[in-house]
């Protein structure tokens, strides 16, 4: 790769964010940029694909800030994102964005990334009743966290972007919450939102849409973009895996709490998702505005785009 492309770091380039940044990139045909992909493991079969392609792979840990700093080193711009899932600590992961928020401003990235979400004690407070408070002091941890460290971000003054995403059509694969079959056969696919709508998008066009961000460049800076490839009912989405399946799907509505009380890690984190979704569904749908997306990344999927691909992963439980 020429040596006068502008070089992105991308955190979690093995991950579904990072990983679409990386493929983004490399497909790009104005080759402006060139892939730094950090991981903590370069000799993963993931890491050693990426070498196969010729990205320069190079090993951090986000638990340890100097090698954070280490890998920002000499890059043009940085994609800073965490997986609170994979440890479900809000602090591990508001500690991590701090570290990637540091080495930004001390290793003078030009342009950042930092996926972000809501941080939901802004509009439900703690002492709000209306749904659990959960590790302590928080009503959506893995919202929350993310939130928070955007004030990390904003407070060194460095040059950030802030991409919102959406609810990830891949959680009916990974996440078990795709139909299920009843005890008579019938396949149901429950969600707690009612009949209101919920923004959604496929994690493969997450990195595209970075993309079209970093190429905004300045003018990009200090920006709040909320994206999503689609905005659909319960019942909407039930109707496109009915076409896509081949099998009827009939939607279900389900109380918040009954959803918290489903047992899985992360169910109740979940029930509070979904209800801030419904208690705020102009505010949170307002702010992903799906042609606001397209601008950034042409070739966006809808729903029904993404079952065309996906639909025969999804499994019936």
């Amino acid at each position: 790769m020429s040596n006068d492309k502008k070089v992105i770091a991308v955190v979690g380039a093995t991950g579904s964010q990072g990983s679409g940044l990386v493929r983004a990139i490399l497909a790009d045909s104005a080759q402006e940029f060139s892939v730094r992909a950090i991981t903590r493991n370069p000799e993963g079969d993931r890491g050693r694909e990426l070498a196969r392609l010729g990205v320069d792979v190079v090993a951090a840990d986000l638990d340890d800030p100097k090698s954070v700093r280490r890998a920002f080193r000499g890059a043009y711009g940085a994609f800073c994102v965490t997986n609170f899932w994979e440890h479900f600590s809000v602090e591990r992961e508001v500690a991590q964005g701090r570290a990637q928020a540091e080495a930004v401003a001390e290793e003078g990235v030009r342009h950042a990334i930092w996926s972000t979400l809501e941080d939901t004690r802004k509009l439900v407070p703690l002492g709000d009743q209306r749904m659990p408070t959960l590790q302590g002091k928080y009503k959506v941890p893995h919202f929350d966290g993310k939130g928070e460290v955007e004030q990390y971000f904003r407070a060194t003054g460095a040059p950030v972007s802030y991409l919102a995403v959406s609810f990830y059509w891949e959680n009916l694969i990974h996440f078990g919450m795709g139909p299920r079959r009843t005890a008579e056969g019938q396949l149901t696919f429950t969600l707690p939102l009612g009949d209101l709508p919920l923004a959604g998008i496929g994690a493969e066009d997450i990195g595209p849409s970075a993309l079209g961000l970093f190429k905004q460049g300045e003018a990009a800076v200090g920006k709040w973009i909320g994206i999503a490839g689609d905005q659909l009912t319960g019942a909407e989405m039930a109707r496109a895996m009915t076409m896509a399946l081949g099998r009827e799907v009939a939607y279900e509505p389900l109380s918040f709490d009954a959803y918290r009380s489903l047992g899985f890690p992360g169910a109740d984190d979940l029930g509070n998702m979904f209800q801030y979704y419904y208690e705020f569904n102009r505010e949170v749908n307002g702010a992903r505005d799906v042609e606001a997306t397209r601008a950034l990344h042409p070739e966006l999927r809808s729903f029904a785009r993404w079952l065309e691909r996906h639909g025969e992963r999804i499994p019936i439980a």
